[in-house]
């Protein structure tokens, strides 16, 4: 076998034992020649024993089959993402199978820091607003008994005008972290933008939404740091109701709540939409 990348040789007959690998392989994996001899394919993989059908269905092909992606495990424990590429051969009258093992540890991290990026906030850390509209616009997504709370930081440009954007950052990110500790595991935070967040309450009742609201209001007003306080709108997804209707609606909530003096939880009903005009004025 060849020492370019690394190789193994199974016997699928025999368990998935692997029978032969090349020096790249035994490099890779951190083993000497005799101990990967002793193990078999499942050993190696985070799928344990529910590798072996697949590796049955690949030594039975005809040929090769498209590349297959793995999580395997080294000598040491560490997981290494690998792209594998495996065929059946003939040696000795025995059918085995070649496999080739491409480590892709390095692309998959990069991928997954391109993917989180895409969709967090690069401050706080939160989901960010194109989140939002693919968690809504997603064919799965039920549009039944969820909750939707707008938060505003009361006079926010004030607070980046007289103590400069890195006080604002600051309290930005307090209020994002007592966001986090005020939901439950399934709510998702938003960082709506500016000085807004957005909170998705699946399942949760106007009951429990109002509650929470002001939980929050209490907790910023209350930390000792802060000296801000924040207005939140709340609104509860009727059904029929567009995601844009509902999101106007909470919208006009927040309005309510900072035209009443701020620092304080406001709840606009549904069939009370067409009492109030567009939002404006507050800030």
């Amino acid at each position: 076998m060849t020492n370019t990348a690394p190789m193994l040789l199974i016997d699928p007959s025999k368990d998935g034992r692997i029978v032969d690998a090349n020096i790249a392989a035994l490099r890779f994996y951190h083993y000497s020649d005799e101990e990967m001899r002793n193990k078999h394919t499942w050993q190696i993989n985070t799928l344990g024993r529910d590798v072996i059908p697949i590796m049955n269905n690949i030594a039975n092909m005809p040929g090769g089959h498209k590349p297959l992606n793995f999580t395997h495990i080294l000598a040491d424990g560490t997981l290494r993402h690998v792209q594998t590429y495996a065929g059946p051969v003939v040696l000795y009258n025995i059918r085995l199978m070649l496999c080739i093992i491409h480590d892709i540890t390095e692309e998959v991290h990069l991928k997954k820091e391109l993917e989180f990026s895409a969709a967090h906030d690069p401050l706080t850390g939160l989901l960010n607003r194109r989140e939002f509209y693919r968690l809504v616009e997603a064919p799965s997504f039920i549009a039944q008994g969820f909750c939707l709370l707008l938060i505003d930081i009361d006079h926010f440009k004030s607070i980046n005008d007289i103590h400069g954007h890195q006080k604002g950052d600051e309290v930005l990110l307090v209020i994002s972290r007592i966001l986090e500790t005020s939901v439950d595991r399934e709510d998702k935070i938003y960082r709506w933008g500016g000085e807004e967040f957005l909170l998705f309450l699946p399942h949760s009742p106007i009951a429990r939404a109002l509650i929470l609201a002001e939980g929050i209001r209490q907790a910023v007003s209350e930390y000792q740091t802060l000296s801000v306080t924040v207005s939140i709108g709340v609104a509860e997804h009727h059904d029929g109701e567009a995601i844009d209707q509902l999101f106007s609606r909470v919208d006009k909530a927040l309005y309510v709540a900072k035209n009443g003096g701020r620092n304080r939880v406001s709840r606009l009903p549904f069939e009370n939409v067409e009492l109030l005009h567009s939002r404006g004025g507050a800030a």
